[in-house]
């Protein structure tokens, strides 16, 4: 069986407003629900569990079935960071094969991108969602250029990020050790890495955005009447 945790446990300050950003409208529609509604159409993924606010957790389960989640099985409180929400989710599974990890505000990843992400992880125990990167990237220090990456071996990092169930709870038993260095745990593989696992980079589509402010939003709903 594999599972998914979508993490959307944030507060979305960056979004203003009194409403988590995750339960923002795009175009209509809960910008988690439509996230939720991807991994619904999956093939590869059996269970989604769902990280949330402590305080959204108790009144998720009615609004999943009125959007007819069948796969959605709970909801769990999240942590203070990305990945100890991802932690947490994490703590309530027994038993699977491959664990796929998804930013809950990423809603435009399609089946077909999680699916291929999932069944790469078959193969070596984990693998990633990547994008290109479009623009010149330079490493600065103290406002100066010092060099420029060569954009071709680049990607940017996107979701889901999957694993063999056994290679992410081992990953994240130390979790605890980088954040007492002082290290940011911004993705699940900066953890997997650690432990020297082979991680296949699966291309996938620049569309795949995250929805974090507000232009964001306003792309999404540019993106989405585009794909309608």
């Amino acid at each position: 069986m594999n599972v998914a945790i979508v993490v959307a446990a944030g507060k979305g300050t960056r979004l203003g407003g009194e409403r988590p950003k995750q339960f923002l409208n795009l175009g209509g529609v809960p910008i988690v629900i439509r996230t939720l509604r991807q991994f619904e159409r999956s093939r590869e993924v059996d269970e989604v569990i769902l990280v949330l606010p402590a305080d959204q957790t108790a009144g998720f389960q009615s609004l999943a079935q009125q959007s007819e989640l069948k796969k959605f099985s709970r909801a769990v409180p999240g942590g203070d960071t990305r990945a100890q929400s991802v932690q947490r989710g994490l703590a309530t599974i027994n038993r699977a094969d491959i664990v796929a990890v998804h930013d809950g505000v990423r809603p435009f990843v399609t089946p077909e991108e999680i699916d291929r992400t999932v069944l790469a992880a078959k193969t070596t125990g984990a693998a990633i969602l990547v994008g290109p990167v479009a623009d010149t990237i330079k490493a600065v220090e103290s406002g100066r250029i010092l060099h420029t990456f060569p954009r071709t071996q680049l990607r940017r990092a996107l979701t889901p990020q999957c694993f063999r169930f056994e290679i992410l709870k081992r990953a994240y038993e130390r979790l605890s050790e980088f954040e007492v260095n002082g290290s940011e745990v911004t993705d699940d593989s900066t953890l997997v890495e650690q432990m020297g696992v082979e991680i296949l980079a699966v291309e996938g589509s620049g569309r795949n955005i995250k929805i974090t402010q507000a232009e964001d939003l306003v792309a999404g709903e540019a993106l989405l009447k585009m794909l309608l």
